[in-house]
């Protein structure tokens, strides 16, 4: 199977994915915050909180691995991506780790199916016309590199986000 046929992009609820893992945009605290970070912690339930307690936070750009508790997914990878600035903060590479780091915790941890929410692109501001370029590339060339994982979405929670993940997608394939 190559690359390609492993990406695929859904609108929905990245909560309620039955896959390995789901990703969280989190903070640095890792303790819960807003958008799909206060609604993966609302729905793993306060366990989560307290495993995400134990790992002394993250980085920008880097990741962690939690339980799923709650979740259908039976794991939370956390990832935290760069504040938009302006792009003059290495925001771009910094976003493309965030995929990179999250991907390789798929492999070391044998997980075969991911769920990925568009990262920073909430309240950290960075455009999605930015932004997914860089998750479709980064994951392609982690896959083409990579036999785990076996399958990525790219989970939109609305529709003008789930448009331009495929367009990219398309765009990219061409």
């Amino acid at each position: 199977m190559n690359a390609w046929e492993r990406i695929s992009v859904v609108q929905g609820n990245i909560v309620k994915l039955p896959v390995d893992v789901i990703v969280n945009a989190a903070n640095n605290t890792l303790l819960g915050g807003g958008g799909v970070d206060g609604a993966i912690h609302r729905a793993a339930g306060l366990k989560l909180v307290a495993e995400c307690a134990l790992l002394g936070g993250c980085k920008t750009g880097q990741a962690k691995i939690t339980k799923g508790y709650n979740l259908p997914a039976k794991h939370v990878i956390h990832t935290v991506g760069p504040v938009w600035h302006g792009g003059n903060r290495d925001e771009a590479e910094l976003l493309a780790s965030c995929y990179r780091t999250s991907l390789q915790l798929c492999v070391e941890h044998g997980l075969k199916t991911i769920a990925f929410p568009a990262i920073s692109c909430g309240v950290y501001g960075y455009p999605i016309e930015e932004a997914v370029p860089i998750a479709v590339r980064t994951t392609l060339e982690f896959l083409v590199e990579h036999e785990l994982p076996e399958w990525v979405q790219f989970c939109c929670f609305d529709k003008d986000l789930f448009e331009e993940y495929q367009k990219v997608v398309a765009t990219l394939k061409e």
